[in-house]
């Protein structure tokens, strides 16, 4: 995006200070001279002009120097701050290296301190005290045509719990992603935090606490509250896709349920986990040789992200040749009470459903009797893959899959050197936050990340990009099989079932158009099919150089 480009919202053009106080508009030391005569910058700026390069260069030094990952993510967010491009031109260029400074693990810590290290307002906050006046305040955000609206109520954060109004860091850190990974311009993004209160004591006996100071609002003044907000969303951004991101499992299926068939939006918890989660399968699968249509897969925890992959698995594995019936019976959850059995009375709408006619278990005997190829966590609660459940797993599967996908890495059910050493190196695993390569018996192991970051940004870049009305679960499979089909049988030889982070934006791209295309199949699309497809998405997608 041109500098002028960049202006076109404005009021007038800036000027002088003004532009270097902007963070869109500024260029630091990246200003040409004809730049500095006609935008009033002499005088303003060192004599030396700096490439964009050679200042992504000066940032990665310094960024090194800094002693923890919490200094690190200020450091980046300061950038963010003064100088916008250049802050996309980094984490593009170095996605491997700062993607779990900008979101997991390091934003669980920042949201944590979110009041702490605050600088700066950004994103758009939502109280109950806006109720019937959020279709005007909605007026003070200062762009007209906003396509990607990140919105959280902070009440189940990663898997740290209610941290109420903090929680804005992860809409900030999910649309810079949706930037660096997607191409979509930042000018068009939205990060919203329905702060409704908080149950979290901690929090409302901090005096630095910035969020509104009461206990969460429930029932029907949230739900009215919500529902305000996502019709005064479609009444100024019409175009805009609205994406929920850690609400409590309850309200995250009541919104999905509530809004998918009226509004553009889904759920990153419950439909981008699963999606990740069935293109990790598939090429795991490849690994060990098993059809798809014979995989039986058992998950630990049965919060919405579980459910949400167990629904999309269901649907892979009927369009792999299976009745719904069948597929189901090829699924399998334990919660903190074990099997869910049908005799159960505590079982939630969501999961009664994969309840099974069976005698009570624990974990590991259901293992034993089920000889699930892959067991799938969800929990939160840090080791709960004990090595008597690796074991358990190895003996009854050749090539065990282990998927550890909470977050932050300090609550993944077990770490990436437990799999391999547990499992005599046979396990085939993937965790939600990253660990590093390591060796196990002179094999060297390069554990796969099977983060969200995969999925969301391609599938809103491609729903955006042809004006899709709604996201269908059929959507979200085609994400799957594009991101599937990325990885290569050298990555599968290390162990890593998920292709390189470098590969991002084309991993994107290819899932955006999988997702337009799909559009178009189901007469999603709003607008007129275009001779080149991804030609017409790869023009669309931001490009931050100066």
């Amino acid at each position: 995006m041109s500098y002028h480009e960049g202006m076109a919202e404005r009021e007038r053009p800036l000027r002088g200070m003004d532009i270097i106080h902007d963070s869109r508009s500024n260029k630091g030391t990246g200003f040409t001279r004809e730049e500095r005569r006609n935008l009033g910058l002499r005088g303003l700026l060192p004599y030396q002009i700096s490439s964009q390069e050679l200042q992504a260069q000066r940032v990665m030094e310094n960024f090194r120097r800094k002693e923890n990952n919490m200094e690190r993510y200020i450091f980046l967010r300061s950038l963010e701050e003064r100088n916008e491009r250049l802050f996309f031109r980094v984490l593009m260029d170095n996605i491997r290296e700062l993607l779990p400074i900008v979101y997991t693990p390091t934003v669980g810590q920042a949201c944590q301190q979110f009041a702490n290290i605050f600088r700066h307002a950004k994103g758009f906050y939502i109280t109950p005290e806006d109720k019937g006046h959020i279709r005007d305040i909605l007026n003070n955000w200062p762009v007209e045509d906003v396509r990607i609206i990140v919105v959280t109520d902070g009440e189940r954060i990663l898997g740290l719990g209610d941290l109420g109004a903090n929680g804005m860091g992860i809409p900030i850190g999910k649309l810079s992603l949706y930037t660096a990974a997607g191409g979509i311009d930042p000018l068009r993004c939205m990060p919203v935090m329905l702060d409704v209160g908080t149950d979290n004591t901690e929090l409302l006996n901090d005096p630095l606490y910035m969020g509104w100071p009461h206990a969460r609002l429930r029932g029907r003044e949230y739900q009215s509250l919500v529902e305000e907000f996502v019709f005064s969303v479609q009444d100024k951004y019409p175009k805009a896709l609205i994406q929920f991101e850690d609400f409590a499992t309850p309200n995250a299926y009541h919104h999905l349920k509530r809004f998918r068939q009226a509004v553009l939006s889904f759920n990153d918890d419950i439909q981008g986990t699963a999606a990740v989660a069935v293109a990790g399968l598939k090429a795991a699968l490849r690994i060990s040789g098993t059809p798809l249509r014979d995989l039986r897969v058992m998950f630990l925890g049965a919060g919405s992200a579980a459910t949400g992959m167990a629904h999309l698995l269901t649907r892979a594995l009927m369009e792999a040749g299976l009745s719904e019936g069948e597929a189901r019976k090829q699924v399998q959850f334990v919660d903190e009470h074990g099997l869910l059995i049908s005799s159960r009375k505590d079982l939630t709408p969501q999961n009664i459903e994969y309840s099974v006619d069976s005698e009570a278990r624990d974990f590991v005997s259901a293992i034993r009797e089920f000889e699930p190829h892959a067991i799938i966590g969800a929990t939160g609660v840090p080791g709960t893959f004990s090595r008597e459940v690796v074991e358990s797993m190895a003996a009854v599967q050749q090539r065990p899959i282990i998927f550890a996908l909470s977050n932050p890495t300090d609550r993944a059910e077990c770490s990436a050197a437990q799999a391999y050493e547990w499992s005599s190196g046979r396990a085939i695993f993937a965790s939600g936050s990253p660990f590093q390569p390591l060796e196990y018996e002179g094999k060297r192991f390069e554990p796969a990340q099977g983060n969200n970051v995969y999925i969301f940004p391609g599938v809103g870049l491609g729903a955006i990009s042809v004006a899709a009305s709604r996201i269908s679960d059929s959507m979200f499979l085609a994400a799957a099989d594009a991101l599937a089909a990325r990885v290569k049988q050298e990555q599968l030889e290390r162990g890593s079932i998920f292709p390189p982070l470098t590969e991002l934006r084309n991993i994107s791209l290819d899932i955006a158009e999988a997702v337009a295309l799909k559009a178009y199949e189901q007469n999603l699309a709003r607008y007129p099919h275009p001779d080149d497809l991804r030609e017409l998405i790869q023009g669309v997608m931001y490009d931050p150089s100066y």
